[in-house]
């Protein structure tokens, strides 16, 4: 990749996109973490559930490419009827310092947002320190901790949540 290639947010939906997200996933947070498949399967899960259940008015999708690469993805998904939850947020560790993190975050609240959503939530692990600083930028508050065993590591399981509508309703 040069290094001025160009950085792309687009839609979730080509060939080959859904299967990267798993791999992408697998690969990554096995070879930073440690993660066993148990991590990819769940992914897989997510994804399938995603790809035979979504309603495209209330949940989406994106893929990040750099240079015409994938390199990130994030998932919005309904988790009530006024809940939206970010999900399987991702970026390869050579598009990292391009704020993909942050882009792919603010793309979903906004998608979320637009949706009619009343709030937002995501559940992650805490050596996601990187992710963990996007979600507390972007206004997300930490609402529970939990520790946890899964894919092999001992964690500690956290749930983060942002309001989504507009500061001042009392009009």
């Amino acid at each position: 990749m040069s290094p001025v290639a160009e950085v792309v947010l687009r839609p979730l939906g080509r060939p080959g996109d859904l299967g990267w997200v798993v791999m992408a996933h697998g690969e990554l947070y096995a070879a930073e973490f440690g993660w066993d498949t148990r991590f990819e399967a769940l992914v897989a899960r997510i994804v399938a559930d995603y790809a035979e259940k979504s309603d495209p008015q209330r949940e989406a999708a994106w893929i990040a490419e750099l240079g015409g690469r994938r390199v990130g993805c994030v998932f919005c998904m309904a988790a009530g009827e006024r809940t939206a939850q970010l999900r399987i947020l991702l970026v390869d560790p050579a598009a990292r310092g391009h704020g993909l993190g942050t882009r792919l975050t603010r793309q979903c609240v906004d998608f979320a947002r637009s949706a009619g959503y009343e709030h937002m939530r995501l559940w992650t692990n805490h050596p996601l320190a990187a992710a963990r600083t996007i979600y507390l930028a972007e206004g997300f508050t930490l609402v529970e901790e939990e520790p946890h065993t899964s894919f092999g590591a001992d964690l500690i399981g956290q749930v983060y949540e942002l309001d989504l509508l507009p500061a001042d309703r009392d009009g």
